[in-house]
């Protein structure tokens, strides 16, 4: 009996490492994965099912409310294109990449605001949640039961109680400890609460390692918000162990906003399979100027679309590029992009926490250092709290902020958004603000890695191989 069993255990190794094959996201994985389900299938072949799935299957199918709602304001989207020919001489080669990776344009007519740390960015979101009239929409990665989460909830709540229609949605492991009453107590009041519902669907039983990453707030169809931050008392630096928490969000107006609405449809239909009823004309804010491309990313994408976008980003980068990320774990080729970039004379600076959430992102990213630090990229560890914003800087050309990492999690397992300006005013608001940042650094050097203890460099090395599931 025991033959048999093991037979089995064996012959399914051999059948999942024939798919793996053929589906891992790289050669390097395809052939750890083959050579441990074969050798080790007691062990290989559930981590491969949970870990090792390279797509999110079902949702690009759940994509046709957000079709419909993207063929009905086809005309005006047409029309609040930023520029009608993206290849025009004198527009950047970036521009005419992104809108294929996005598979939305740049749209004019937009004003977009930073909203620097949890304080401004709360307060900017309730006075929006407050005046709202038609509908809310939210979607975090982590909603806790904790001050400012029950700050969120009485917002809502009291929305909800006049009649404004209140949607709700979470990551269910980003957000495994919201208690229970939390959403009891919203649903009884009439808002729509949902998970993301990672495992929806009987092939997604096992997809575990994917997480829909993305902040959204929508108010009435006229303001979005979106950045780094979630709802909790640590992102406004309550946390006595983190400390200060620097993060960046963003306040849109204009008709950005409406495809930032777009993004939070497609999550909510797939969640749900309902169609709120929501606003979708286009209209230009006030005064707005700013050319703005929303870039929704995720594992169910025909290709990688993250990765290409902080490649392209990188890539296109004639004179500075700066990268701001909490977790910096990039694959090759992102190695490669930077040190091509250093070649060509841009001036690279990549920005990281000196703090540290997870230790193992953490400690992975000291394993760049010999390789980028040495040729020319300058690291800065940032010392005063901890830093958690998603920004890069391209010359003078295009900053972009959003929900995105430089990892492999970001690249290929999260749904994320980033939003993406070509304005000069904001651009200079984004370089003032990295300034003072940086002014908040010190510099790394690849002898932080060097001169450490041999039990610090396995640390760090064991913690790259496990890089693509971080």
């Amino acid at each position: 009996m025991l033959f048999v069993v093991l037979a089995i255990c064996h012959l399914i190794g051999v059948a999942s490492a024939a798919r793996a094959l053929f589906t891992a996201r790289s050669s390097q994985g395809a052939l750890a994965w083959v050579m441990s389900m074969i050798t080790f299938p007691y062990v290989a072949v559930p981590l491969y099912w949970i870990f090792g799935r390279n797509r999110f299957q079902g949702y690009v199918a759940s994509r046709r409310a957000g079709d419909r709602a993207v063929n009905a304001m086809a005309p005006e989207l047409h029309a609040a294109r930023a520029w009608p020919d993206p290849h025009a001489p004198g527009l950047p080669s970036l521009f005419p990449v992104l809108e294929r990776l996005a598979e939305l344009p740049f749209t004019a007519g937009n004003d977009v605001r930073l909203l620097i740390d949890g304080q401004a960015t709360f307060e900017a979101i309730f006075t929006a949640i407050d005046a709202a009239t038609r509908y809310v929409l939210v979607q975090f990665f982590i909603i806790r039961d904790d001050g400012l989460g029950r700050q969120l909830k009485e917002k809502l709540l009291a929305k909800a109680r006049a009649g404004v229609a209140v949607y709700v949605l979470y990551d269910e492991i980003g957000s495994h400890h919201l208690d229970a009453g939390y959403i009891a107590e919203l649903t009884r009041a009439g808002v729509h609460i949902s998970p993301f519902n990672t495992t929806l669907g009987w092939r997604n039983r096992l997809q575990l390692n994917f997480r829909n990453h993305r902040k959204i707030v929508v108010t009435d169809g006229n303001l979005a918000f979106v950045g780094g931050h979630n709802v909790g008392d640590e992102y406004l630096g309550q946390d006595p162990r983190l400390g200060h928490w620097r993060d960046t969000h963003v306040r849109i107006e204009g008709p950005a906003v409406t495809l930032v609405q777009l993004t939070f449809l497609e999550d909510w239909y797939w969640a749900t399979r309902q169609t709120p009823a929501l606003n979708w004309e286009m209209r230009a804010a006030p005064g707005g100027t700013m050319p703005v491309l929303v870039l929704p990313t995720g594992p169910a994408d025909d290709i990688e679309s993250c990765d290409l976008f902080f490649f392209q980003a990188i890539s296109a980068a004639t004179k500075r590029l700066w990268i701001v990320s909490p977790y910096f774990v990039p694959d090759r080729e992102i190695v490669s992009a930077l040190q091509l970039a250093v070649l060509r004379g841009v001036d690279v600076r990549v920005m990281l926490p000196q703090k540290a959430d997870h230790h193992m992102v953490y400690l992975a990213s000291f394993s760049y250092l010999t390789d980028l630090e040495t040729l020319g990229v300058k690291f800065y560890r940032y010392q005063n709290g901890f830093l958690h914003q998603k920004v890069i800087l391209v010359d003078d050309t295009m900053a972009s902020v959003g929900t995105a990492n430089c990892d492999n999690r970001s690249f290929r397992l999260n749904f994320e958004l980033t939003l993406a300006v070509a304005d000069p005013g904001f651009i200079q608001a984004v370089e003032a603000m990295l300034l003072r940042d940086f002014a908040q650094c010190i510099q790394a050097t690849a002898e932080d890695y060097t001169d450490r203890s041999f039990f610090f460099k396995t640390g760090v090395m064991v913690s790259r191989l496990f890089s693509p599931i971080l």
